[in-house]
């Protein structure tokens, strides 16, 4: 199966794009006190040195002050961080490729203790109590509020410094998600209830997000059926009910919608081949991203504990194949980009053999 289809060019609107191949998100944790350094510059400037056509930048905190989860990762507020972003930015297009940052908001994960403000405990949809002590302090509506005007506030600066879009991280368990889901969102208001209600958190984000960048600026969204928690979990169980999930995201001003898999090749519903990303395009008509364990033989999970396992590249036909068939337009390479930033410039070439293979060691540095 030739390669080409991956390398065709991609346009939506002003967001003109070399290639198919998408860099995924990846929290790296090697920014201490939230600057992104010279190492962070160089890691992302490789891939689109090497034909990454668009990055989407690891996790970065919007300005609030239970954003974070974890220790050294980067901020998306703040002179100094914004200054480190302005620099990736400039080495990512001077290499001729496009960059997006993941705007992040870590809810109920963050424990108490953790940088910058150790005394601020999480934020989440519901209040949750430990021995007495607030864990999860549950968001008022003025909380709220704070929150979408972080996510709008950090679009804004990153239209201003040169990104070429924002990616708002709907997935995963963290705070947007959160609210999505019943047995985390036990809200008796307005945000709470039935899954339309569940989402108005979300909807109203991405209308703020919108109204502070303007028409024409693209708005990523990413999703997920599964949960870090949970990954037989499922928010909505028919294509129907999927359609009916998106339906308000996508009017709200999503562009691009990023549909996260632990497998690509996993048909998302009973009676189609299709996948969550192949759904998601046939039911919204927009552009979506498709990812999960692509190039690799071993999916991630192996590797969230301490292993010697190790993913060895693998065939990308059934991924081309239904590029080809045009299921999805974008492709997003997750640990096969971590540990080889020359993957695309390989794959390319026809020189699979030459691809690193991924194990745990990598996520140790940044190369």
């Amino acid at each position: 199966m030739p390669v080409q289809a991956l390398f065709k060019p991609f346009h939506l609107g002003a967001l003109e794009l070399p290639t198919r191949v998408v860099m995924a998100p990846m929290t790296r944790s090697f920014s201490p006190g939230g600057v992104p350094n010279s190492k962070v510059i160089e890691y992302y400037r490789r891939r689109a040195a090497a034909g990454v056509g668009l990055i989407i930048t690891e996790g970065t905190t919007v300005g609030h002050i239970a954003s974070n989860g974890y220790p050294n990762v980067p901020q998306f507020f703040g002179d100094a961080p914004l200054a480190g972003w302005k620099k990736v930015v400039d080495a990512v297009h001077a290499e001729g490729g496009k960059i997006v940052p993941q705007l992040w908001h870590v809810g109920s994960v963050r424990r108490i203790g953790t940088e910058p403000d150790a005394s601020v405990p999480a934020y989440g949809p519901s209040e949750k109590l430990k021995d007495g002590q607030v864990v999860v302090h549950g968001m008022t509506q003025q909380d709220i509020k704070d929150v979408i005007a972080a996510f709008a506030q950090a679009a804004k600066d990153a239209q201003s410094i040169g990104m070429d879009g924002v990616e708002i991280h709907g997935a995963h368990g963290y705070l947007i998600d959160q609210f999505f889901w019943e047995g985390s969102n036990q809200r008796s208001d307005e945000y709470g209830g039935s899954l339309a209600n569940r989402s108005r958190f979300a909807i109203e984000l991405i209308q703020a997000v919108r109204a502070a960048v303007g028409e024409g600026f693209p708005i990523i969204f990413r999703f997920s059926q599964w949960k870090q928690q949970d990954y037989t979990a499922r928010l909505v169980q028919t294509p129907e009910a999927l359609g009916e999930f998106l339906k308000p995201l996508s009017d709200a001003g999503v562009d691009i919608f990023h549909c996260s898999t632990r497998r690509f090749w996993e048909p998302e519903f009973d009676g189609s081949e299709l996948n969550l990303a192949g759904w998601t395009r046939k039911l919204t008509g927009k552009p979506t991203i498709t990812v999960g364990s692509v190039g690799l033989d071993g999916e991630f999970l192996q590797f969230m504990v301490n292993t010697d396992k190790v993913a060895q590249p693998a065939s990308l036909e059934n991924l081309l194949e239904r590029l080809n068939k045009e299921e999805f337009d974008l492709v997003a390479v997750g640990r096969a980009l971590l540990v080889d930033p020359d993957w695309a410039q390989k794959v390319r070439e026809g020189r699979e053999q030459d691809i690193l293979p991924f194990s745990r060691e990598a996520l140790m540095t940044l190369v």
